[in-house]
């Protein structure tokens, strides 16, 4: 099936558009939130995790296995990726307002990149613990949770570093274009 060369735009990567999205006046408040609610949501349940690994006491004696730094990693890495990733101007990235010479462009896409493998190492990272230290490890089901909550923190997070990225793209509501 094909569009008709009407609709049709041949600066299209892909046939299909992707679909529109429409919140209202108030998108880019709802977009930073539910990042921020991605963001609390990952944290706390890594938290929730190291803080039950903390306080492990089966009733057949010690704990096997804790929440060590080896845990904390993969999350430090997705949480900086967040940060180089949503401090990055977004004009500079499209090479809109003049911003000088096209190095600046290069260099803002650069560090966009950097930031994307860094939330993407850290997404890696913890399947390697969740596999290495808690599957391979053969511990109690009760043990693999701490794996479990490693991976669902930097699947969250990157989650929420998409959405915020998208929703300060999105205009504001008191953000006005002017062009002559």
């Amino acid at each position: 099936m094909s569009l008709p060369r009407s609709d049709y735009d041949p600066r299209r990567v892909c046939i299909n558009p992707f679909p529109e999205f429409t919140l209202g006046k108030h998108r880019r408040t709802a977009g930073v939130y539910i990042a921020g609610a991605l963001f609390a949501l990952a944290h706390w349940t890594f938290l929730d995790a190291a803080i039950l690994s903390a306080h492990a006491k089966p009733e057949w004696g010690e704990a096997p296995v804790h929440v060590t730094f080896v845990d904390w990693l993969p999350g430090l890495s997705s949480l900086l990726g967040f940060f180089i990733v949503n401090l990055i101007d977004k004009d500079r990235i499209r090479g809109d307002e003049g911003f000088g010479d096209s190095r600046a462009v290069w260099r803002a896409r650069l560090f966009l990149f950097i930031g994307f493998a860094f939330m993407a190492g850290g997404l890696a990272g913890s399947v390697c613990v969740l596999i290495l230290k808690y599957i391979l490890g053969n511990y109690p089901d009760q043990f693999n949770y701490y794996g479990y909550a490693n991976v669902s923190q930097n699947v969250a997070m990157m989650f929420a570093g998409i959405v915020l990225w998208i929703a300060q793209s999105a205009s504001g509501e008191y953000e006005y274009n002017l062009t002559l």
